[in-house]
């Protein structure tokens, strides 16, 4: 059963609003690491709409299309026309892929939606996009820690935020609370596409930082 319908405040956002300081919007994480985490989020959106699933072929973990319908909103509809395009590459490629502008596009289309304000500049350098309340920017984070203080995995939906929390190491920058047993129930209870799509986006994490060393 779609956990979402692909409308905002998506999986995405919140994961945006978790690697961003919820006043200022300052970054959490490195770009490049926000980045993939994002791609993997905007991937998890098309997954929890039953538009895309992950299985294994050929000995690689692959998206394999459930549905082409159009899912409505421009930034995942250009990511599932290009998987409809190109369904040979493995999943690992399109985390890579995507990573290369998805922090701009959600941007974007957070703007777009008014959940960011457009960054500023002053003395030339750019500010970034706060967001526009910051209640809601912190809700996210708040709904994840409440989990894990109640020892009590959430829905899916946050299941697979909290995984791409952990595999981008966000959560030890954003959550105030760490518990390795939720962490281990709540990667339990996933099914074995989101749990995929996580040790996947922890992977193309991993060789970032190797290459930045």
């Amino acid at each position: 059963m779609a956990e979402g319908d692909l409308s905002s405040p998506s999986l995405a956002d919140d994961l945006y609003f978790v690697m961003h300081d919820n006043g200022t919007g300052q970054p959490r994480l490195h770009p490049r690491l926000a980045s993939i985490g994002l791609a993997g989020a905007v991937l998890g959106e098309l997954m929890l709409a039953e538009r895309v699933t992950v299985e294994l072929a050929s000995g690689q973990d692959r998206l394999h299309v459930l549905a082409s319908d159009a899912t409505g909103e421009p930034l995942t509809q250009n990511v599932l026309d290009q998987i409809v395009a190109e369904p040979q590459h493995p999943l690992h490629t399109w985390l890579l892929f995507f990573a290369r502008t998805i922090y701009a596009d959600l941007r974007s289309r957070m703007i777009a939606a008014n959940l960011l304000h457009p960054p500023g500049r002053s003395l030339l350098k750019q500010q970034p996009a706060a967001p526009v309340d910051s209640n809601t920017a912190a809700w996210p984070r708040a709904r994840l820690t409440l989990a894990i203080q109640r020892r009590r995995p959430p829905a899916l939906r946050d299941c697979v935020l909290y995984g791409l929390c952990v595999a981008t190491g966000c959560d030890q920058q954003a959550l105030w609370e760490h518990d390795r047993e939720f962490q281990a129930a709540a990667t339990a209870i996933l099914p074995v596409p989101f749990r995929r799509l996580v040790v996947q986006t922890e992977v193309a994490i991993g060789e970032v930082v190797i290459s930045r060393r």
